[in-house]
């Protein structure tokens, strides 16, 4: 049938009021971390802070966390705090402003020195001399292989070597070079670990401060995954990391995607893992730029067939670092993301060092919304979800079951209890059109929910005497309260007996908004 060129597509014309399916995810950094700049960017819907412990050192990290944990505890949303390991990732040393505009500036056709312990860049004789934070780059690179800057901005060639001392470039393309800038060797076998020492003082940090998540970059595969998790749960075996009887203590992990190997173990990482992030900027540079965007649909796909979260990450709105607006393809990078079904996406400099961080996340923000918008007109024909290859677990039946009970209805919100958010991450990998309200007990499952696309975490204690009948009277004054449902809409609600107990759940219902027989609320001799 074709469609009346009067009937104009509610995306077009309708400003979306649904909350965002796809979350948000902020970088701190100078830019935002001010209190009242927090405080705008968790309520324009920043779910996710993202700390990079590639950035400062920890006496500037713990004021910052403070900081954030001052807002955070004002405010009734959870909202989690993720912490980015820097891993085996080269960097360019400090670099002081012999460029009146800053750094130093290098053209194609000159020489540049790198230095093994090169304090600050100088130049000697003309030629700029660099330190570097790996000394395999004086090791392990061969004349004739790439050396690039800056996510590949400048690109060099190695030219000469003295083992272990110095390594002599040649610029192909030029540009600013400035301090801590990441330095890729493509074409390099380097022999450096996954996890550094660093990276370990860095997640003793995490685990001491609670952190909510923490990111492994350049994942090659799930072994280096294996070792992270298990000194995790050594390290939280007290039980400190977690709030609730039954919570998992150990941090949930993100492996980042950026290096070519990794997508030929992609299968194997993301079991290893409770998350994936496409980390494009390394990846862009690790391999042919061409592929990429296949890599990320290819990985987010396989993200959804393993019910595992996935964010997109880099560059996502990179004009906006500087101005008031992004180009249109950024805006559709964007918009692809979503629609390809990324739970998260990612902001790194426009939100660290940006002059707009609260217009930028606003910007992403109605962007998501109107791609969702058009993805809900088209849901009708996208047929049933796939079912995750945990399927056989009862929770994730349920899931599956649940989806095809909230089409039939045209439910306006799925309603779980999900103590530690096992079930809540079910109902997001099946991408409900509709809200999925995650309750818990926990604050800690609570901000670990917050990745999760479509999920909205409420973290309370369960009302009345743990009933699932007093809890259906919540549910329904809060749909009502956030304008989500009126009398005689259907609310599909999952839970066990008694709530707050870790549990699988095994009870659904159907709550129509004012009548008082539906939900849970039928006499049960249990409760």
């Amino acid at each position: 049938m074709i469609r009346s060129h009067t009937q104009a597509p509610v995306w077009l014309t309708k400003d979306p009021t649904r909350p965002p399916h796809a979350k948000i995810v902020a970088t701190l950094g100078p830019a935002s971390d001010s209190p009242e700049m927090l405080a705008k960017l968790v309520d324009i819907g920043v779910n996710v802070f993202r700390l990079n412990f590639s950035h400062g050192d920890f006496a500037a990290m713990d004021q910052r966390l403070a900081r954030v944990r001052a807002v955070l505890d004002q405010t009734e949303r959870a909202v989690a705090l993720l912490g980015d390991l820097q891993g085996p990732k080269m960097r360019v040393g400090r670099v002081p402003d012999i460029d009146p505009e800053g750094g130093i500036v290098v053209r194609p056709g000159d020489d540049v020195m790198f230095r093994d312990g090169q304090g600050e860049a100088v130049i000697e004789n003309g030629v700029p001399v660099f330190g570097a934070t790996f000394d395999r780059l004086f090791h392990d690179v061969d004349p004739g292989q790439r050396v690039l800057i800056n996510d590949g901005a400048i690109r060099m060639l190695a030219v000469d070597r003295a083992d272990g001392s110095w390594l002599r470039c040649r610029v192909t393309i030029g540009g600013r070079i400035t301090s801590a800038k990441g330095v890729n060797l493509p074409e390099s076998d380097l022999a450096m670990p996954a996890i550094t020492e660093k990276d370990w003082a860095c997640v003793e940090w995490a685990v001491r401060n609670r952190l909510d998540y923490l990111a492994l970059s350049f994942v090659r595969n799930a072994a280096e995954v294996i070792e992270l998790r298990e000194r995790l749960e050594a390290m939280c075996a007290d039980g400190h990391c977690a709030d609730k009887p039954g919570v998992p203590p150990r941090i949930p992990i993100v492996a980042k995607i950026e290096k070519p190997q990794a997508l030929i173990n992609l299968d194997e990482i993301i079991d290893a893992s409770d998350a994936i992030m496409v980390a494009r900027g390394d990846l862009g540079v690790e391999m042919d730029v061409a592929r990429v965007p296949v890599a990320q649909k290819y990985i987010l796909a396989t993200c959804a067939d393993k019910a595992k979260p996935c964010i997109v990450a880099t560059q996502m709105l990179e004009t906006m670092i500087d101005n008031a607006s992004p180009t249109r393809a950024e805006a559709s990078d964007v918009a692809n993301a979503v629609f390809d079904g990324a739970d998260a996406v990612m902001l790194s400099g426009e939100t660290a060092v940006g002059r707009h961080p609260d217009l930028v996340v606003d910007t992403m923000r109605r962007i998501i919304q109107v791609t969702e918008a058009r993805i809900d007109e088209l849901a009708p024909v996208t047929g049933v979800p796939k079912r995750p290859d945990e399927y056989p677990y009862r929770s994730a039946a349920l899931a599956h079951g649940a989806w095809h009970i909230a089409n039939e209805l045209d439910a306006k919100c799925v309603v779980v209890w999900s103590q530690i958010g096992g079930m809540a991450r079910y109902l997001s990998q099946h991408n409900f059109r509709v809200p999925i309200y995650a309750y818990t007990s926990s604050r800690v499952a609570a901000r670990r929910m917050a990745l999760f696309g479509g999920v909205t975490p409420i973290c309370i204690e369960p009302p009345g005497y743990a009933r699932l009948r007093d809890w259906t009277d919540e549910v329904e004054a809060r749909l009502i309260a956030d304008g989500l449902a009126t009398d005689g809409d259907p609310v599909v609600m999952i839970a066990g007996k008694p709530l707050g107990e870790v549990q699988a759940q095994s009870t659904l219902a159907i709550l129509r908004i004012g009548d008082p027989a539906s939900g849970f609320r039928a006499p049960d001799p249990a409760d």
